[in-house]
């Protein structure tokens, strides 16, 4: 394994050719050193388009960055399956926080899987859960496992610190 920064990283460029979209980087890379430069570059690039997606909340950043048949291995209680359910769940969110904001501080690839350590931020502003929030600060951590085909996100297992979450949105007491 090799790890570098994301400002030393030879790979895919901080903005995507593709939409010509600012794309967000990892603060830390650690890359399986035996992978071919393209199946790295592939892989690293659909994960930075989808961090992207829930950075702006572009919804053409998760079609270029999820395969057609996505599954979600991990989805919340209700969630409808695939792409619906993803942009549904940004719509939701992004009206409770809207100026959310979604850094990678780790990407690690080896294989076929992908693996970034999240941090999302924001004001809770609009509704959560039934409860209106007053604009405070909103931040915690969430980790995704993506498996990667043909350069696109086929299946995720997300994991997020939602007790973090609801306690600082007032909905749990801390």
């Amino acid at each position: 394994m090799l790890s570098a920064s994301s400002s030393g990283w030879a790979g895919a460029t901080s903005r995507d050719p593709v939409t010509s979209t600012q794309l967000v980087a990892p603060a830390e890379l650690v890359v399986d050193a035996s992978l071919p430069a393209s199946t790295l570059d592939a892989q690293v690039l659909a994960a930075r388009r989808y961090s992207s997606f829930w950075n702006t909340g572009d919804a053409e950043l998760a079609r270029q960055a999820l395969a057609p048949d996505f599954v979600d291995r991990t989805p919340p209680l209700g969630r409808q399956p695939g792409l619906p359910g993803v942009f549904a769940a940004s719509k939701t969110f992004r009206a409770a926080v809207p100026d959310l904001r979604c850094e990678v501080l780790q990407m690690i690839v080896a294989g076929d899987r992908v693996v970034t350590h999240l941090r999302f931020s924001g004001h809770l502003t609009g509704e959560l859960m039934g409860r209106r929030g007053d604009g405070q600060a909103i931040q915690f951590i969430a980790t995704d496992i993506y498996r990667v085909r043909d350069g696109r996100i086929a299946e995720n297992w997300h994991l997020e610190d939602t007790l973090t979450l609801l306690q600082q949105a007032g909905l749990v007491a801390r």
